[in-house]
């Protein structure tokens, strides 16, 4: 170890769907001395690209503005470390986790195209979040060419690749938007390009490429098959995307003078290579040995598990020699909307008396209808709900799907629902988690991250529902600090980043215990829950696909013809 734990930090910086927050944390312990969180300006753009904009953007557009992405360094940065009360010389490290698929069209010197002014008012030139499912179309064609040609690398990703990802992205934008398409000369993941702007060099990680970029065995899909989708995609992964692949935890390179300037930190300090943001969460709540199953629960949920053995597991999102941590073969899975279920339902199923008695009680319309639901008999409610909302990511991997609460009556309540939706975002984990077991990926325990936590009604009938004990990271901070521990081995202070997550990360072991009643209990549910599953999501009916058919045609005015909008551009980028 090159610098002394004792005298040292790192700041992690864990870029949201909404915000960016960073923490500084110490070396020695992982102890976080202070936060400090920026909201981007605007937010995410899928109505339109302004909010004084009447031209909507297509439904399942979501677009970001990058510069939101530097002003979380120019503020929340130099805000944490004021609040630390630390001298900056003592920071020898930063290292950064975003969303992913997030992905943008740039220069060759790294310069967004949405922030040149003959592109500003050109959707495709601004970054795609990670929940931009409109590459769908483009996602479902690749996926068919594959599956025909029998691509070796299809298996690694369950049989099926997403619409997030970033060869979905890409054929989307040769086909809607050629001018944009042709000035690309880089397809960036946020994750480097942050990084990019962090130490001034191209460094992209693995975690993205291996999950998001289909780099397998080092090596992208082939031109032959990339030019079968389309002749002018055939040199897409040349001439677009990263070829220099850079370790987890590896130094990408140091601060420039110009980050610093912004960040307030030391010149020359460690920049550690970019990360997805659940995965770095592993080292944080000290869960990089095989057999724990980690679930960042937030807006969305991710399930990251780490293996001694390659196995293909249907359906999930990818496995990655390295992906998570080195000599260990990272598997990935997860649900499109968690979080998202239940806030959409308070804000748009809850009748006003149910938010008048929460605030006379002080408590928020969640925790009011948390109280309610857990008051009843499991099965009570009458009810079983399909979690996909936001489509489904695993095991189905079809953003097409939509979500469903079947068996309501006119005794049917506010909670009755809220109940549902919260069983079946458990029984959509029990899922993935008897897809891995099947295939010979064991689970043993799952360990919890991300803002539920603080739910212990949900965290209980999480362990109930799968028959697993439930542990819980010890961090609030979770991505941020897990960020930071890479920074630390980028840094010299440990040298490799499980050592590091048992020496700064820490979980409560079992903080939750399934309950053998409750299990039986939910298995009638659960039952029921996989017949609708199987039914609505492996062609039993398309009706979902059919009505998010009817509703685009609807919502524009034609059956579509591919065409890109151009709209206004925010102000200061016009």
């Amino acid at each position: 170890m090159t610098e002394n734990p004792q005298d040292s930090y790192t700041i992690g910086v864990d870029y949201g769907t909404l915000s960016g927050r960073a923490v500084v944390v110490r070396v020695a312990d992982g102890a976080e001395l202070a936060s400090a969180e920026h909201v981007y300006p605007h937010a995410v753009m899928d109505a339109a690209l302004t909010a004084s904009d009447h031209q909507a953007l297509p439904p399942e557009w979501a677009l970001q503005v990058p510069a939101d992405y530097v002003e979380v360094l120019k503020t929340a940065v130099p805000a944490a470390i004021t609040e630390a009360g630390i001298d900056p010389a003592q920071v020898i490290g930063i290292a950064a986790d975003f969303t992913a698929s997030t992905v943008l069209p740039t220069t060759a010197d790294g310069t967004p195209l949405c922030q040149q002014e003959r592109f500003a008012d050109r959707p495709h030139a601004y970054v795609k979040l990670w929940k931009h499912h409109a590459a769908q179309p483009h996602a479902d064609r690749i996926n068919a060419l594959a599956t025909e040609r029998d691509e070796a690398w299809l298996p690694r990703y369950g049989g099926l690749i997403s619409s997030e990802w970033q060869f979905a992205k890409g054929l989307q934008l040769l086909e809607e938007d050629r001018e944009i398409y042709d000035a690309t000369a880089h397809w960036v993941e946020a994750a480097d390009w942050i990084v990019w702007q962090l130490c001034g060099r191209y460094a992209a990680n693995a975690s993205t490429a291996g999950y998001k970029g289909i780099y397998q065995d080092g090596a992208y899909p082939s031109e032959e098959f990339l030019g079968a989708l389309n002749p002018d995609f055939a040199s897409f992964a040349a001439d677009k995307l990263p070829h220099e692949i850079f370790p987890l935890g590896s130094r990408a390179g140091s601060l420039t003078a110009e980050a610093a300037g912004w960040t307030g930190l030391p010149e020359g300090i460690a920049v550690a290579v970019g990360n997805v943001d659940a995965h770095v969460t592993l080292p944080a709540a000290n869960a990089v040995e095989p057999g724990k199953l980690v679930l960042i629960m937030g807006t969305s949920t991710c399930h990251v598990v780490n293996s001694e053995n390659l196995h293909e597991v249907p359906g999930m999102c990818g496995v990655v020699d390295g992906g998570v941590s080195a000599g260990r073969y990272g598997y990935e899975a997860g649900q499109s909307a968690v979080g998202d279920i239940f806030g959409h339902f308070v804000a748009t199923g809850v009748p006003a008396a149910y938010a008048e008695a929460a605030a006379a009680a002080g408590q928020s319309v969640h925790a009011y209808l948390t109280d309610l639901a857990a008051a009843q008999p499991i099965g009570g409610h009458g009810l079983v709900a399909l979690d996909w909302h936001n489509g489904n990511r695993s095991v189905l991997v079809d953003t097409e799907l939509s979500g469903l609460v079947l068996g309501q009556t006119l005794a049917t309540r506010p909670e009755d629902i809220y109940r549902a939706l919260l069983e079946a975002t458990a029984f959509g984990t029990r899922t993935i988690v008897e897809t891995f077991v099947s295939s010979g990926v064991p689970i043993t325990e799952l360990v919890v991250a991300g803002g539920l936590l603080k739910n212990t009604f949900l965290m209980q009938l999480y362990a109930d529902v799968t028959g697993l004990p439930l542990s819980t990271i010890v961090s609030t901070q979770g991505p941020a600090l897990g960020a930071a521990i890479h920074a630390a081995v980028a840094a010299g202070a440990y040298p490799e980043v499980q050592s590091a997550g048992e020496a700064m990360g820490e979980r409560v072991i079992g903080a939750y215990q399934p309950d053998p009643e409750a299990r039986a209990a939910y298995d009638a549910l659960y039952a029921e829950y996989t017949q609708l599953h199987d039914y609505f999501g492996r062609g039993g009916n398309d009706v979902m696909r059919r009505l998010k058919k009817i509703r685009r045609e609807a919502l524009t005015g034609t059956e579509g013809d591919g065409a890109a909008p151009v709209l206004e551009a925010p102000d200061e980028l016009a």
